[in-house]
């Protein structure tokens, strides 16, 4: 049986080019949850842990289930992404932000479409017996449409995603564009606590429109 692999099939997501591109983003299923603190706090580790974890159940009880969506295949799970958005007037919740202790984010992993709300929901009720993560509870299903939106491989630390996000500002001005919103998206394709912070890869993106 065939298998989907987001690095072979779906390049254009989530390997883009060193400089800014525009690209077309569908519709999305994605489970969710939202925080607000610093990264480092043990907190968003277990908020990490919750997605993963569901996620991966809910891949296992497919791949196990004889009772199929007529769509599936088999696939690879995809990587951790964050929406972050501004916290407070002046502070930005991304690299550079002043207080980290400030920043708000959600937190998601997406799922093919063949998953439904009602799988999802079976699974979780199960896993959240059987799992001391307080946040397993709080996971939710949603569809994201970004629809338009630029986007660019940013390779180095967190803290130095600034410099790639004032390439991304400077290319809307080229192309007469500007931003829906201040939130930005990242998608983590590297590990970041087994990767040293000059080899992170994230792809950072946000949703635009047409100036005027």
């Amino acid at each position: 049986m065939l298998k989907k692999e987001w690095r072979k099939h779906e390049k254009r997501l989530y390997l883009p080019k060193n400089g800014p591109e525009i690209i077309d983003v569908a519709q999305q299923v994605y489970l969710t949850l939202e925080g607000k603190g610093n990264p480092s706090d043990a907190k968003f580790a277990l908020a990490v842990k919750a997605l993963y974890s569901i996620s991966y159940a809910i891949k296992m009880a497919l791949k196990k289930s004889v009772d199929r969506p007529k769509n599936y295949v088999d696939y690879t799970v995809y990587p951790l992404e964050g929406i972050w958005s501004r916290c407070d007037e002046g502070n930005t919740c991304s690299a550079g932000c002043q207080n980290k202790d400030n920043l708000v984010y959600q937190l998601m992993i997406r799922q093919p479409d063949f998953v439904s709300e009602v799988k999802f929901m079976g699974l979780l009720t199960d896993l959240v017996q059987r799992n001391e993560n307080e946040l397993l509870g709080q996971v939710k299903y949603k569809i994201i449409h970004d629809g338009k939106s630029v986007q660019m491989m940013h390779v180095g630390p967190f803290e130095k995603e600034g410099e790639t996000l004032v390439m991304m500002e400077s290319f809307l001005e080229e192309h007469e564009l500007k931003r829906v919103s201040d939130s930005h998206r990242e998608i983590y394709l590297t590990d970041y606590n087994r990767t040293a912070p000059e080899k992170l890869k994230t792809v950072l993106r946000f949703a635009v429109e047409n100036v005027g």
